[in-house]
């Protein structure tokens, strides 16, 4: 087995990280449907008790993988993501009063994540112009003719992402569709970590293959896996 240096502190332990996640944070997970989601952080959470976070993420997936069991154990206050109807729970929660949520369409989603890493003001998009209901709270902006509304961006305290491949420095890889929102994820938190499935010494990785940049990630902890087998029983 090769020993992988810590050079830049950045290697850290499940219960290292879960210590920085407390009660009323914003928390931006990666993921779609579960796939792509960090499990071992993730469960840590859960293990830990933490309450009242503020969640965005694409989906709330279903109610035992991803951030689903955060969603049914009542832990969420406020859901900002493009659709809960993998988990009746959530829908569940919402009609009863005891979850709040935010629905953005998808592409709008990522794109105000985008936004937030990106250090931009927001985003301007046609979708809900004229419909009061979609367009309630949101300020309008006239271009050439045209009204936009004003889509704000989206940051979070702590950013949790899933990555196949970290080298010490935090550069990573993804594996085939368990990249989807990680990338923006990465750079969109304040605090970063990335759990992954392996860890290489620096110089191991093709350039060429690093889709998030050491820069964006903070924290990196080896991911203790998991089994997505019995999902399909």
């Amino acid at each position: 087995m090769t020993m992988v240096s810590n050079e830049y502190g950045k290697i850290i332990t499940i219960e290292q990280a879960v210590e920085m996640i407390d009660d009323g944070c914003s928390l931006m997970v990666g993921g779609f449907g579960g796939i792509g989601s960090p499990p071992s952080l993730l469960q840590a959470i859960i293990d830990k008790g933490v309450q009242q976070i503020t969640l965005i993420c694409n989906d709330t997936a279903f109610p035992h993988i991803g951030v689903g069991p955060l969603v049914a154990q009542g832990r969420i206050k406020k859901a900002v993501v493009s659709h809960i109807g993998s988990n009746p729970i959530a829908g569940q929660l919402l009609h009863e009063g005891k979850m709040e949520v935010e629905f953005s369409p998808q592409g709008i989603l990522i794109e105000r994540i985008r936004a937030g890493g990106a250090g931009l003001g927001g985003i301007l998009v046609d979708i809900g112009v004229g419909h009061e209901w979609l367009a309630k709270g949101k300020p309008t902006v006239d271009i050439d003719g045209n009204r936009y509304l004003l889509e704000r961006p989206l940051t979070a305290d702590i950013s949790l992402v899933y990555a196949k491949k970290a080298d010490p420095f935090g550069n990573l890889i993804y594996d085939k569709s368990a990249r989807n929102t990680n990338p923006l994820v990465a750079m969109a938190g304040r605090i970063t970590i990335a759990e992954v499935e392996e860890i290489v010494p620096l110089g191991e990785l093709d350039p060429e293959e690093i889709v998030t940049p050491g820069i964006f990630v903070t924290y990196i902890v080896q991911s203790n896996g998991v089994d997505w087998k019995w999902i399909w029983e």
